[in-house]
């Protein structure tokens, strides 16, 4: 059990050497690395199911220390496991805001597309190019007014504010 113990704690230290190593690991090799520390903590847990059958073999008077060794190295061990689907988890994230960014720098913009679609759905509708073409002049005179009007407003403010103050 002893034996068992101490090599299933030196791949726990080796998985966490590892782990650094992770961190600056190229693109290309990051796979390689998270699969051999996934490797690595397979075998560590197939090693604490071992060790947990082997202690419940221990004499009692050793038993509830083996056991508390067994657990810790099974928390360390899930904590890898943790650790490890953190770093995936942020390197898919940074993938894809890679790939969205990429793919937003790609698209192409136009300025009349907005205009075009409108357009096309009011051809869809069955409006005329003719009605269009008054919808977009009453758009226009519309606006128009409405620029008017908060001109207006505001010189009136000025000579109310200017003369009655």
């Amino acid at each position: 059990m002893e034996a068992l113990y101490h090599q299933s704690n030196k791949h726990v230290h080796e998985v966490q050497s590892h782990m650094g190593r992770l961190e600056t690991a190229d693109k290309q090799s990051v796979h390689l690395v998270e699969n051999e520390i996934q490797a690595r903590i397979d075998q560590i847990f197939s090693n604490l199911e071992r060790l947990e059958i082997l202690c419940s073999k221990e004499p009692p008077s050793k038993r509830q220390n083996a056991k508390l060794r067994v657990d810790q190295l099974k928390y360390d061990v899930q904590h890898l496991q943790t650790a490890l689907r953190n770093f995936q988890h942020r390197r898919y994230a940074r993938e894809q805001q890679d790939k969205e960014r990429e793919e937003l720098l790609t698209r192409n913009y136009t300025t009349n597309g907005a205009k075009k679609k409108i357009l096309d759905v009011a051809n869809m509708l069955g409006l005329s190019n003719t009605v269009m073409r008054l919808i977009e002049k009453r758009a226009f005179q519309d606006k128009a007014i409405m620029i008017g009007g908060m001109i207006f407003t505001c010189v009136v403010m000025i000579l109310v504010f200017k003369y009655l103050t």
